[in-house]
């Protein structure tokens, strides 16, 4: 390790060379079961760099491992030795050439950033797996991904023209001029098997195990040129390294039309697909009803697909919309559906493909609630057979007492599917082998590929001699001498693999108790184990990617693995095996890849897997600093709303708060003392709470007008900051007729405590709340309106996991609305007064995270529609997200956060006086003040106003 590290340069090379026990956490899986630690991992910056860590590689001997997002589920991208991340620096597309339709790129890029660039050309790089928002070309060059269109464009080996790479005797070279020895010795492979090349490979269209020595015989031009850059595609990095690519592009279809074809069964589905294949459709992909119910579990929406408990989803193309249209019908005529559904628009269609694109999180779990995992998510048969070998591969399944919902491209006859192994019982390694190996043999008898587009990796290598005899493994054999005769390149991968059952992660963890320490929330989806819970990350990498959510905000401003939420999630899964990060609670490691964790929730409801690191990240610290001094901002943003009681308890006390920390040398201190980023104003306390309001009104306890009864429930923000917040919603409320009570104690949702990880605080300020809440001068059972979306969240979802014994606490989920929730379901007729009379008025709306996470936004765009906004409801984070960017370090990171959507939209409406900004957060609202200067409105403020307009 030592010789490697100064061969290397790590001390030299700081953010290139990193060999710290963190950052080779953060690597030692992909998104596979695997689970191995690197000695190094490098992020190159040339393609010299690249070289350079090969020559060490070679002179010591250590493996090396390419590895674009990591996004694998084979175990194709972990390695003993070093990690080579490409997706950090060699992630450029170099080159578009419109006339020869093709593209030059680095290993890299990024599927969707290669798709930009040629766009504007009418052009599209044809493969594209469901990945595509986050995966490397490079990664697609070295598993052959294929992806939905591989119908209409083929394999990645397809479009593949050349490639430029450092085989590992250190060589380097585009394949269309090899060295000549080379060129002899793949010759002579060929020779000695050209025979069994002939009849055993390339027999359809997605056999991907193995090499795909088919590209070596003389009749595809083999071995150089594009055949030998074919050769090397899906050779997952056992062969070379790649450094360059020339691949081709296509032209976009003019017009699509989008069918959902419902039938009686997956099976069923299956069986009508050869019929569907002689329309020549762009695309058909099957899709199981279970998989669209884990959809609406997680809060989503399936509408507007048939009947039916199988679907397939069916992509025409033509010249013309009225092309593409006839050329839908004609093919459902043929299709023998139960029902079919032609989507009118691109949008609509785009929704339901998010459905198939996020299948491999949302398998995560099986039918019963199990976790699911990948293992055998990949193979293929001829679409003739594909519907027997699902009724046999169904029989296999519960003849191992395991189940998983199958999905996947049916047009090509390839089916992904999560199976729910038993990794976590005593002998689950043993009896998943068995199984892997019957579905080999099941799979083999039906003339397929235990792969059809991930490789085979860890996973499947060492199946291979089920699909393949004797002689066609050795041929591999030499192939793989060819190119790397010291086997330095992937090493245990294709040739010479490692046992299905070696270096599984899951079974290597232990269970949270074995910590120790007893946790504080109750983790009820995971049979109450953390362990459990961070192992949901499978590594599908959606984090990694802009989600059109807003999972994860500081890997978009940062672009390093360790801010991603899958990057927390492989530092846990590590404290809980304890071989590599082995302090547990006390790990600086943990500390550090959390510390820029917003908590901002998002990861919990756009995480296909439903990773919920905030939760993760409350625990930890609890554990972490227990018994121990906190940072001073714990105690200061921790306990904010103990000290904004103090600094409110009267009129003058306010001001005289407010004057001192008006005087820049106090404020200074203030924020040096507590922790606060000294780029941050300090906020103003109201000199009038909103409950010191309330009470002239003469309104506080039980209901007394005879409307509806409603409670409103005072946060500390609207409270002591945005009493006005408050007004307006009461105001708005007794408008519509309802009858508003509050608590008559200053209670907390206990939201600080919980986001700087002071669990024991956090569920006694819950607790009081729930006695306020029971309280005899309240209306029983009455809806508690929240006002602050993360006090509003809090109470909704964490409050029974915190404090699950109380039936109080589980009451809440339903009792708890935000405003627009309420007038959506108790008034859902009424119609507010327009914002301007004369026309819609534009407005730039940031949702509040945890409202997107918990709530949802949908019932308030229905109302800012009603009300005559045009409103451009923002995706992503403020960047402030509460304590985060307030905490001094955090600054920089907050301010890149707000740039990804809120800034640029802000200063998009700059010359539209009429415009109007829209935030229902506390963070939300102090972000846009403090960052450009403009204080958005509250829903509630924005409908009253237009209430008075209306007069």
């Amino acid at each position: 390790m030592e010789r490697l590290r100064t061969a290397l340069g790590v001390d030299a090379a700081p953010g290139v060379v990193d060999a710290s026990t963190r950052r080779r956490a953060e690597y030692t899986t992909d998104a596979s079961n695997y689970r191995v630690v690197p000695q190094v991992v490098v992020f190159p910056r040339t393609v010299e760099d690249v070289e350079a860590v090969l020559a060490v590689c070679r002179e010591l001997g250590v493996p090396l491992t390419s590895r674009g997002a990591g996004t694998s589920v084979a175990g194709n991208a972990v390695g003993t030795g070093v990690v080579l991340d490409f997706s950090r620096h060699l992630n450029r597309v170099l080159e578009v050439d419109p006339e020869g339709m093709s593209a030059l790129i680095e290993p890299g890029v990024v599927l969707d950033d290669l798709q930009r660039a040629a766009a504007p050309h009418g052009l599209r790089f044809g493969p594209d797996p469901s990945t595509h928002a986050r995966c490397t070309v490079g990664g697609m060059i070295g598993n052959d991904a294929c992806g939905s269109h591989a119908l209409a464009y083929g394999r990645t080996s397809h479009n593949v023209l050349a490639l430029e790479v450092l085989d590992g005797q250190g060589r380097r070279y585009w394949t269309d001029a090899p060295p000549a020895e080379l060129l002899t010795e793949l010759g002579d492979v060929a020779s000695r098997h050209l025979a069994l090349i002939r009849t055993t490979f390339g027999t359809f269209g997605r056999q991907v195990s193995g090499y795909a020595l088919e590209h070596l015989l003389p009749e595809t031009g083999g071995p150089t040129g594009t055949a030998l850059a074919r050769l090397l595609t899906g050779s997952e990095g056992t062969l070379a390294t790649i450094l360059r690519a020339r691949v081709r592009l296509v032209r976009q279809s003019p017009s699509t039309t989008f069918v959902v074809l419902g039938y009686r069964s997956m099976h069923e589905a299956a069986d009508a697909t050869p019929a569907l294949l002689e329309h020549r459709p762009l695309a058909v992909e099957g899709i199981d009803r279970r998989l669209a119910d884990a959809v609406v579990r997680r809060g989503g929406s399936v509408e507007g697909l048939p009947t039916g408990d199988g679907w397939l989803f069916v992509e025409m193309g033509g010249e013309s919309p009225e092309e593409s249209l006839a050329a839908a019908r004609a093919m459902v005529a043929d299709s023998a559906a139960l029902d079919s559904v032609v989507i009118p628009t691109a949008a609509d269609a785009r929704k339901l493909w998010r459905i198939r694109e996020d299948g491999a999180g949302l398998a995560g779990r099986s039918p019963e609630g199990q976790p699911a995992w990948p293992g055998w998510e990949d193979a293929a048969v001829p679409p003739q057979r594909l519907g027997r070998y699902l009724r046999e591969f169904d029989a296999l399944m519960a003849s191992h007492g395991v189940d998983g919902l199958a999905y996947g491209h049916f047009g090509d006859g390839c089916i992904h599917v999560r199976i729910d192994f038993p990794l976590y019982e005593d002998g689950g390694a043993q009896r998943t082998r068995e199984f892997l190996e019957d579905a080999a043999r099941l799979v083999a008898q039906h003339g397929g590929s235990l792969s059809g587009e991930h490789g085979d990796g860890r996973a499947r290598g060492a199946l291979l001699p089920l699909m393949y005899d004797a002689e066609a493994i050795a041929a591999f054999e030499e192939v793989k001498r060819a190119f790397d005769p010291a086997d330095l390149l992937n090493p245990g991968v294709l040739v010479r693999p490692a046992p299905l059952d070696a270096d599984l992660r899951v079974p290597a963890a232990r269970p949270a108790h074995a910590l120790g320490m007893p946790l504080k929330f109750a983790y009820s989806h995971d049979g109450g184990d953390l362990t459990r819970a961070v192992h949901r990350c499978v590594g599908v990498g959606k984090c990694r990617a802009d989600s059109g959510g807003v999972m994860c905000p500081s890997y978009l401003a940062t672009g390093d693995e360790k801010d991603s939420t899958r990057g927390r999630a492989r530092l846990l899964q590590e404290m809980a095996n304890g071989t590599l990060v082995t302090d547990g609670w006390r790990s600086k490691e943990v500390l550090d890849v959390l510390d820029l964790c917003l908590s901002c929730k998002g990861c919990s409801a756009d995480c296909p897997a439903g990773v919920d690191m905030p939760t993760y990240k409350a625990e930890f610290l609890d554990k972490h600093f227990a018994g121990r001094l906190r940072p001073m901002n714990h105690y200061l943003l921790g306990w904010l709303p103990r000290w904004s009681r103090l600094a409110t308890l009267h009129r003058l006390e306010a001001r005289l708060v407010n004057a001192l920390t008006g005087v820049p040398a106090l404020a200074r201190l203030a924020r040096a003392v507590g922790g606060i980023a000294q780029e941050r104003p300090l906020p103003k306390f109201a000199e009038q709470t909103f409950r010191a309001w309330f009470r002239r009104r003469g309104r506080t306890g039980a209901a007394r007008t005879g409307g509806q009864p409603v409670v409103l429930w005072v946060d500390s923000f609207t409270e002591h900051f945005s009493p006005e917040v408050g007004r307006a919603a009461v105001e708005l409320l007794e408008h519509l007729g309802f009858e508003v009570s509050i608590t008559t104690e200053k209670v907390c949702c206990g939201l600080t405590w919980v986001s700087t990880g002071q669990l024991d605080g956090a569920k006694k300020q819950l607790r009081a709340s729930l006695d306020a809440l029971s309280a005899p001068g309240l209306p029983a059972g009455a809806p508690v309106v929240g006002l602050e979306p993360s006090c509003t969240a809090l109470l909704r979802e964490d409050a029974a996991e915190l404090l699950p014994d109380d039936p109080r606490a589980h009451a809440l989920k339903a009792r708890v609305k935000t405003l627009a929730e309420l007038i959506a379901e108790q008034r859902p007729d009424w119609v507010p007064p327009r914002l301007d009379p004369d026309g819609d008025v534009r407005a730039v709306v940031q949702p509040h995270c945890h409202q997107h996470a918990v709530m949802g936004f949908a019932p308030d765009a229905a109302l800012l529609a009603k009300a005559g906004v045009d409103a451009q409801v923002l995706s992503g984070c403020c960047g402030l997200a509460g304590n985060f960017g307030a905490e001094a370090g955090h600054y920089d990171v907050s301010v890149k956060v707000a740039e990804h959507a809120l800034l640029p939209a802000l200063r998009g409406i700059e010359q539209d006086p009429g415009a109007v900004v829209v935030a229902d957060g506390y963070s939300c609202r102090t972000q846009s003040d403090n960052l450009a200067g403009v204080r958005p409105k509250h829903l509630a403020e924005l409908l009253v106003e237009a209430l008075h307009r209306q007069g």
